[in-house]
């Protein structure tokens, strides 16, 4: 068990624990949500399963039921005590809002793909978004939203969006690309939606999201039933989606991660806030059940591998943030090569102290 937990180690860029509470307290690395419920070891990058994606043209991937997503939705939102499993979507949104606020630009026209409750709106003000479209795939989602900005509700696929082009001056999205199949062309049609000069603000989940429930679910079903499969969905690397960004063709390109730990009882309570999100699994090679001594298994190999002190365990979800530019010929760029005038060699000799001033001898008189 201790190689196991050697191999499961993982490096970590920041961590924001949750737990279902009512105060946020920030550092300068790390920020803590309490919440009264909801924490596994870390899978190695090359384990983790990723969602590779086409250098060029249109992703001829189907991995994702979006049907199957959209039904999830609409149970989501038809559930009385919905608003309990919004915590993730609403500390993704404020931190999406935050990075629109450091643009300091009012935007006239913006548009929130997959937007839901409008968890980003809720945190923008009429100084910043004058008037904003909210779209989604789920109609009763977007009956629950809540925002003080002018809003309009659209129900439309991410993968097709039903707008003409040069039409926005923001584009935001939260938590709902890691559900599309073919990404890079909705990073297209949401570039080609955007008037130049226009950016898009976005943020997806990450393929390191849920490593603990993964990997104990990996390792009880290899014991029990002598195999496994995926029950957690595949997500994009941080280091594709810099170029995917590229190939949809925005410019000035901003990426950062951030983990978000969220603590629970154990790993049930795990399972019923994702399908409570929303967020259950809809890939088409899904396993429709799995069984009760497996999931026994996973929950004592959970406890065994990431449980804290006081017994609960760590959930962690690895948000990817992206920021990009239409093109627009006011747009700073970079100088043409080898057109510097001066040299980084010339560069050392800046911080070298200016040799002594020694005064000129007295003249005879």
């Amino acid at each position: 068990m201790n190689m196991m937990k050697m191999m499961l180690n993982k490096f970590t860029v920041s961590c924001v624990c949750v737990q279902r509470a009512a105060t946020l307290h920030t550092t300068t690395s790390t920020s803590w949500i309490n919440r009264p419920r909801p924490t596994c070891p870390q899978t190695s990058p090359q384990t983790s399963p990723l969602r590779l994606m086409s250098s060029r043209g249109s992703s001829s991937m189907n991995v994702f039921d979006r049907r199957m997503k959209r039904q999830q939705k609409n149970w989501s939102a038809s559930l009385q005590d919905g608003h309990n499993y919004d915590y993730l979507r609403d500390e993704v949104g404020s931190r999406v809002a935050d990075r629109v606020y450091d643009i300091a630009r009012t935007f006239p026209l913006a548009l929130d793909v997959g937007g839901g409750k409008s968890h980003i709106a809720e945190h923008l003000s009429k100084d910043i978004v004058e008037r904003l479209f909210l779209t989604d795939t789920s109609e009763n989602t977007l009956r629950s939203r809540h925002s003080e900005l002018p809003v309009q509700c659209v129900v439309a696929d991410e993968e097709f969006l039903p707008f003409r082009e040069n039409t926005f001056d923001l584009v935001l999205s939260s938590l709902s690309l890691h559900w599309i199949n073919d990404l890079p062309g909705a990073l297209r049609q949401i570039q080609q939606v955007l008037k130049p000069d226009g950016v898009f603000v976005g943020a997806m989940v990450g393929g390191e999201t849920l490593y603990e429930l993964r990997c104990s679910l990996q390792l009880a079903e290899t014991e029990r039933e002598g195999g496994f499969s995926p029950h957690v969905s595949p997500y994009t690397a941080v280091t594709d989606l810099g170029n995917l960004l590229g190939q949809a063709g925005f410019t000035m390109l901003t990426v950062d991660v951030d983990e978000i730990q969220v603590h629970y009882p154990g790993i049930i309570e795990v399972m019923t806030d994702l399908q409570g999100m929303g967020e259950s699994n809809c890939a088409w090679k899904r396993r429709s059940m799995v069984h009760r001594d497996t999931i026994l298994a996973a929950a004592s190999i959970y406890q065994e591998l990431y449980a804290n002190e006081d017994g609960s365990v760590p959930a962690t979800y690895e948000i990817l943030y992206m920021i990009g530019w239409k093109p627009h010929e006011s747009q700073a760029r970079p100088a043409r090569r080898g057109s510097a005038t001066v040299s980084f060699g010339d560069l050392s000799k800046i911080s070298q102290p200016p040799p002594p001033q020694h005064p000129d001898p007295p003249t005879a008189p």
